[in-house]
């Protein structure tokens, strides 16, 4: 992945996206695109003649290969066929998912609705551990090699070398940054070595997954799919520290085990996962750092007292890693 152009959205008129996704769908759209909470991509609300609502997902131009965009379309496809409720996007007039417009790669999906899954109870968590299981046991089947691999050696060390070489750090605090994400990788890799990695939602946090009335819970938003250990998609459901969530993950488990088995020592990775997403999450703001709004939108980022902040949790973060063996 690399840094994109800030003008690389700029182009991206309601008028471009509503021609664009005519002209690639064979649809005759209502003349307006409304403008969606996201924070990497350019996604919009559209509407056709007939009433169908439609979004629209413009993709940020070097984040992904389109052969990585493929194969993230191919495992919602795969989950959808194993009646999984999943929103596939929709075929385009050429036979394929996938536009394209002055190279920007773009999809349109169906629009749908529903809350925030907000688990209550040992039910809901069962639920929500059972859909997990089903979407690793097809994700188990097969391979991604054109998307990530969540391991420090790769993903981690991608992140750091990206950020150590970018304008974003005042010197001091970048040699800080360099030697905290170097003994994060140092000390993390040898506990990734061992996994077999399978393909992964990659950010399954509770807004992304919907509770719907009609399909039940809905996962939405592949977008950061990646290949790695199973327990990424378990932790970031929970609501604090593993040791704090115990009753929470046997529910999880519970449902998930239904369709995958669990190793349970993957447990130990959650705290080394938190750390490499603290990285991963300085290096997605930094590779929107010359948007034109980004300055509104992360007001302060950047700033020496910020990258002291952001140091001192890491190391903080650091500290709880498991010891070494």
């Amino acid at each position: 992945m690399s840094k994109s152009s800030p003008a690389d959205f700029i182009a991206l008129t309601p008028e471009v996206v509503l021609d664009a996704v005519e002209t690639a769908a064979g649809l005759r759209l209502e003349p307006m695109a409304q403008p969606l909470p996201s924070y990497v991509n350019r996604v919009y609300g559209l509407r056709t003649e007939g009433g169908e609502a439609l979004v629209a997902k413009f993709y940020r131009p070097g984040r992904w290969t389109l052969d990585a965009l493929r194969e993230e379309q191919a495992f919602v496809g795969e989950l959808a066929a194993a009646e999984i409720p999943v929103v596939p996007p929709l075929e385009l007039r050429d036979g394929g998912l996938l536009g394209l417009h002055a190279g920007i790669a773009f999809a349109v999906f169906p629009r749908c609705g529903g809350r925030p899954f907000e688990p209550v109870d040992a039910a809901s968590w069962e639920r929500v551990g059972s859909l997990l299981g089903r979407i690793h046991e097809i994700g188990a089947q097969c391979d991604a090699p054109h998307r990530r691999d969540l391991h420090p050696d790769a993903s981690t060390r991608e992140d750091l070398d990206f950020l150590v070489a970018g304008d974003f750090i005042p010197p001091a605090e970048r040699g800080q940054l360099e030697d905290l994400g170097e003994s994060l990788i140092e000390a993390a890799g040898p506990l990734f070595d061992e996994i077999e990695p399978i393909r992964l939602h990659g950010d399954f946090q509770r807004t992304n997954i919907l509770d719907h009335p009609v399909t039940g819970l809905l996962p939405i938003d592949f977008d950061d799919m990646v290949n790695g250990a199973a327990v990424q998609d378990l932790w970031l459901l929970l609501p604090d520290s593993p040791d704090r969530c115990q009753q929470e993950i046997e529910w999880l488990l519970q449902g998930y085990e239904r369709f995958m088995p669990f190793d349970r020592g993957t447990l130990d990775l959650i705290e080394p996962l938190r750390a490499m997403r603290m990285i991963h999450y300085l290096a997605w703001c930094a590779r929107q750092y010359h948007d034109y709004n980004f300055a509104e939108t992360h007001a302060g980022w950047g700033t020496a007292d910020f990258w002291r902040g952001e140091l001192a949790d890491i190391g903080e973060q650091l500290s709880r890693l498991p010891p070494a063996t």
